[in-house]
Parts: structure tokens; sequence; C-alpha cells
């Protein structure tokens, strides 16, 4: 290596799982492959991981005793810098864990709060992510000043006297109400440029992070939205104008969403999922090829609901049929791309959701037209409504 390299040694992990009455054996495995590519996403390299089955979480350790020795022996036989659980760790299991392993604790909410801040760049989506950060640290404050010896109370010791903890939490209740402030001011902005963008009808897509929803943007619009595979390569809602058959309508690409996605995202991304709530028409993207898709739709369907946009006309986007196929090649040779469409439309897949269902490769362009074509029906009859002295254009 050269000597004036300033490449950084890769950090490792491992993961940590519990299988409970909840979570059975495989969701528990998928859950860790997803964790393992956020933890990818983030920079560290996954070494190993650790599944417990246990009736629910051990309230001062997560996992038990025993698991836990387990844990703390590879780790120092293999020097691992992090250990991710799954799950959210209350600021106790955070502590006791951090104290008896001796090494970085960070869980699911944790890791995704610290890519969202890795990939913000404009002066909103910092903004946001900020405010999420703080909001998850308040109540872990108690966990972070472990190293701190604590004051006593009592008569004297108040004021000036009050205790480090006591004082950064006043700092960071300080910050989060400047933080809510300035989002006001954002929000107002970002409705107001929405709100010059006229009459327009809206789409948005929507879906699981990392389904394809950027390339497509960028197939439909013509433009180059960043995309990248990996989780959250897109956390600012970016907006184009799309024309087909003369139609304008303005098409938005929104982050993308996941399982567990902490609440303080969602409450800090409000201005952003406006997005969503505003549209016309919502273009909900799965990757078809991705084994567990049907459990990605019943999260991005939830979260919706929670932000209010479950009852808008959808269409449902079957995206990367190419990866689907070549999964498939042993039964399903690369030229009968045609064939492979008409049986997937005959699947319960075209039913998933009761509104129209569309197969296509954004990367391939496969079917792109098909969609165009649905896209153009539903957009026109809304424009046609909106602006009927326009009609004369379809």
């Amino acid at each position: 290596m050269d000597a004036n390299s300033t490449d950084k040694k890769q950090e490792t992990c491992i993961l940590v799982g519990l299988i409970t009455q909840d979570q059975d054996e495989e969701h528990v495995i998928e859950y860790l492959d997803e964790l393992a590519f956020l933890a990818l996403t983030a920079g560290a390299l996954t070494k190993k991981r650790f599944t417990q089955r246990i009736d629910k979480p051990n309230t001062a350790t997560f996992v038990g005793s025993g698991k836990l020795e387990e844990i703390d022996s590879y780790c120092k036989t293999h020097d691992i810098d992090l250990i991710i659980f799954d799950d959210e760790l209350s600021a106790t299991q955070l502590r006791n864990i951090e104290k008896i392993l001796e090494r970085k604790v960070l869980d699911r909410n944790n890791l995704i709060l610290d890519i969202f801040a890795s990939r913000a760049q404009t002066a909103s989506a910092k903004t946001q992510v900020e405010l999420a950060q703080y909001q998850y640290m308040l109540p872990r404050l108690t966990r972070m000043w472990t190293h701190l010896e604590r004051q006593k109370g009592g008569i004297g010791m108040r004021g000036p006297g009050e205790t480090q903890i006591e004082s950064d939490r006043r700092v960071i209740q300080d910050k989060i109400s400047k933080l809510k402030k300035d989002l006001e001011k954002i929000d107002k902005q970002m409705a107001t440029q929405r709100g010059n963008r006229g009459a327009l009808v809206r789409v948005a897509l929507v879906g699981y992070t990392n389904v394809g929803k950027s390339t497509l943007m960028n197939l439909l619009s013509k433009s180059e939205v960043f995309a990248e595979d990996k989780l959250f390569a897109t956390l600012d809602t970016t907006v184009r104008k799309v024309v087909i058959d003369n139609v304008p309508f303005l098409m938005s690409d929104t982050v993308g969403f996941i399982r567990k996605l902490p609440h303080q995202l969602v409450e800090s991304f409000k201005s952003t999922l406006d997005e969503v709530r505003e549209a016309d028409v919502l273009v909900h993207v799965l990757d078809i090829s991705h084994a567990s898709f049907e459990d990605q739709f019943d999260v991005v369907k939830s979260t919706l609901a929670e932000i209010g946009g479950a009852d808008k006309e959808t269409i449902v986007v079957f995206n990367k049929v190419d990866a689907y196929r070549k999964q498939h090649s042993d039964i399903i040779p690369e030229e009968h791309h045609a064939e492979l469409l008409e049986e997937l439309k005959q699947t319960w897949m075209s039913k998933l959701d009761g509104d129209t269902a569309i197969f296509i490769s954004a990367t391939e362009k496969l079917n792109i037209e098909e969609l165009r074509a649905v896209l153009y029906k539903k957009v026109k009859a809304i424009h046609s409504v909106r602006f009927p002295y326009n009609s004369f254009l379809y």
C-alpha cells in the first residue's frame, strides 16, 4: 500500500437477531440478509451472524447471558469492531451490552440513521436527518455518559451543579426545538414549490429501497437522477416534468421505504413524503426477483397508510424481470421474453393490489411502452377533467 494512502481500514461487524414467537427462523435469516446489506451500505463488512431462539428479548442484554458470552468470545478472537442488533435496543440494553463486550454497539435504527446521515446532500435532507438523530439520541443519553461519574444531587447542587447528562439533555432539546423550526420553514418552502408547479397531474414513484425507482425515473423522464445498487441511494425527492403523447405531468422519485423504518425518520421526512400524499397517482415499484417482494409490498403499504397515502390510485410495477428470468433460466430461455411477460400477467401477482399491474425491466428497457401507455391513460383521464379546454390535444 502507498505510504501516503488515506484509505481507512474497513470496519468489521457481526449481526445479531432473535427467533421469537413473532419472528420465525426463515424471516430472521431474511432480515439479517437485509441488515448485512445495510451494514455494507454504511461501509462495514459482516463477518458472522448470531441468532438465538427465545420467547422474548432479555430486558437487560437483549440476548441471554450464554449467547452474549459466545458473542464476546468471537469478537475478541476475530478483533471485531462493531456489533449490530436487528431490533431496537433500549438505553439500558445498549449500556449493558457495551459494558460487557467493550465494543461499539448499534441497533437497526441507529444504523439506518447513520446511512441517512451519510447520504444527505441538501440542506433539507441534512436538517431532517439531524432532527431524527437527536430525537433518537435523547432517551439514550444515560448510556452515552456511562464513562462520567454522575454528581450527587442535593442542596447546593442545583443549577450550576447539575449533572453533565442534564446539561446535555437541555442542549439536545434546544437543538431539537431549533431544527423543528428550521423544518417548518423548509416545509413551507416545499409547499410553495409544489404550489408553484400549478395544477399539473402528479405521479409519485414509491417502493421499498433498492427496487429500481431512480433507474425507472431516468428512463421515463430522460433525466439523470442518481441511481446506485445500494440502500437509500436517493434521500431528496426529485421532481421532473414528463410528457407522453402531448400530455404533461410531474413525476417524483421519493425516498425508499424499509422494514422497521425509524419513526423519527418518518416524522422528520414529512415534507419529503408530502410528495406522496399530494400525488394523483402512485407507481408502486417492486423487485420481482427478490425472494420476499410480498413482505416488501406489505411494508410499503403499511408506511403509505401511516402517512395518509394508502387510498391513492396505484399502478403496481414489477421491475427487474431480467433478473427474475436469470433466476429461472433453466425453464425460461433468454429469447422468450414475450412468453414470460404473458405468463406473468396470468399469475396471482397481476392481482396483488387489485390495481393495474405491469411487468418490466428498467435496465433492459423491457415493456416500458406498456407502462407509458397505462400512465398516459390514467394521467389523461385526470388531466382532461382538470384542463377540459385542452382536450383537443388528445
